[in-house]
């Protein structure tokens, strides 16, 4: 990640319900939530929570698709965590140990490419 993007992640992250978005996001899985069912998570108006999900999209922290007639979000997982990798990678002057824990791939979530079950990615 270059920090033109890290900016933008940063900036998007920086407010209380983008934030909150992002975080019930993740808690959802790679399948997602639709938007109405975010808003009303958050306790805020579908306008509301419409204006945060475009700025997390295009700091490209969540994507987006279409089923029928709703509108599915889920955290961009990679994005993520190339925001936590940016931050850590001059971490303790390089100290093997912790470098190590920041390149682990430990399968908590699936890459983007996965197929989720029951669908095509």
């Amino acid at each position: 990640m270059d920090e033109r993007q890290a900016l933008m992640s940063f900036a998007a992250l920086a407010q209380e319900t983008r934030l909150g978005i992002v975080r019930t996001l993740v808690m959802a899985g790679p399948n997602g939530m639709a938007a109405g069912s975010i808003a009303e998570t958050m306790g805020v108006s579908p306008s509301n929570v419409s204006f945060h999900l475009k700025e997390l999209e295009r700091a490209g922290l969540i994507t987006q698709r279409r089923e029928a007639r709703s509108i599915f979000y889920s955290a961009n997982y990679d994005a993520l965590s190339g925001v936590v990798k940016f931050l850590m990678e001059d971490c303790c002057a390089g100290h093997p140990g912790i470098r190590a824990l920041v390149d682990q791939d430990d399968g908590c979530c699936p890459p983007s490419s996965a197929t989720i079950e029951g669908e095509n990615a």
